[in-house]
């Protein structure tokens, strides 16, 4: 009778560990419980927000460093300092430097408070768990690669005209990307998707890509690498090794370079038109991407609250995504 009840109690423990394993490996539940929060934003609604916020960052072993600067301020805003101290401190173990919190205007105030002290001797062993958290040598690997793309399309910017970018992109740039492109899919295989997750950067990986999903349309066209690795970088959403936005950036460089004219995109290159927003939302909401009328609501409460959502796009996109009426 004992073995029987040990057994039973086993089995419980098993079902819950394993449903807990399942969970922390299900980021597309993480990325629609960081959509849903950053509307209760938009709609100003802080307190509903700072607790999804405070339930996603305590399930999931790995966070993406956005969320939790953004838990860290909107928890200061709402005056519950110690709560805002506690995301600080994830937000340092999972890379936020100590001289860029120090740069967040919004947080000046927080080093000004004595448990900002405790926070200072803490941030060493805090950032050292952070650097043990990635992969030294897959990080060199991939900003190798990322600074010899780099290398290579800086040659386009030396050609006059588009049929001569498109031919230096075809004849001189594309041998290499489709070499890059076979590596990263050699490491996609042996490692997963390498960014924040694996090699603490988002952005070099997605540039690889994206410069190869831009290289001239009728390359693009013909192109089978991309489409192969696509359904694998799906994959890397779901295990949380890419955000949403990196994946649609890249997608949107190809819809953007195979585009005749205009295109149903994710409104990150070029602005969406009304008639065809809900179509974009639909694209944004296939990889858990906030809506367009979300992102340019928080724009508002940024300038509203002087609290940085730290939006990815900036580069691509100033200020608020403009919807074009035609």
């Amino acid at each position: 009778m004992y073995r029987s009840f040990s057994f039973i109690i086993f089995l419980f423990v098993s079902v819950i560990s394993t449903t807990l394993e399942a969970q922390q490996d299900n980021y597309r539940l993480y990325h629609s419980k960081i959509a849903e929060a950053e509307k209760l934003i938009a709609n100003e609604n802080y307190d509903k927000a700072l607790a999804i916020y405070d339930t996603v960052l305590n399930e999931y072993d790995f966070v993406f460093l956005r969320d939790t600067k953004i838990a860290t301020q909107l928890a200061f805003y709402l005056g519950k300092e110690d709560l805002s101290f506690e995301f600080l401190r994830r937000g340092a173990s999972a890379g936020w430097e100590i001289n860029k919190i120090r740069k967040n205007a919004f947080l000046k105030k927080m080093v000004e408070l004595p448990q900002w002290q405790v926070f200072e001797k803490e941030y060493p062993e805090l950032h050292a768990r952070y650097e043990s958290s990635i992969n030294p040598e897959l990080r060199y690997r991939v900003r190798k690669m990322f600074s010899k793309d780099q290398k290579k399309a800086l040659g386009a910017l030396f050609r006059i005209g588009s049929n001569s970018q498109d031919k230096y992109a075809e004849n001189k740039f594309a041998p290499q990307s489709e070499q890059q492109m076979r590596e990263l899919i050699q490491i996609v295989s042996e490692y997963g998707y390498p960014s924040e997750k694996l090699v603490g950067n988002d952005y070099w990986a997605s540039t690889i890509l994206s410069h190869h999903n831009s290289i001239s349309q009728a390359y693009v066209r013909k192109d089978t690498l991309y489409p192969f690795l696509k359904p694998e970088l799906i994959k890397a959403l779901e295990r949380g090794e890419v955000s949403p936005f990196e994946l649609a950036l890249i997608d949107e460089w190809r819809r953007s370079t195979l585009a005749q004219g205009p295109y149903v995109g994710y409104g990150i290159l070029n602005p969406p038109s009304q008639s065809k927003l809900e179509k974009t939302n639909g694209l944004r909401a296939n990889l858990l991407l906030r809506t367009v009328e979300t992102r340019n609501a928080l724009i508002d409460v940024q300038d509203k609250t002087q609290m940085d959502f730290y939006l990815p796009g900036e580069g691509w996109i100033d200020g608020k995504i403009e919807v074009t009426q035609n």
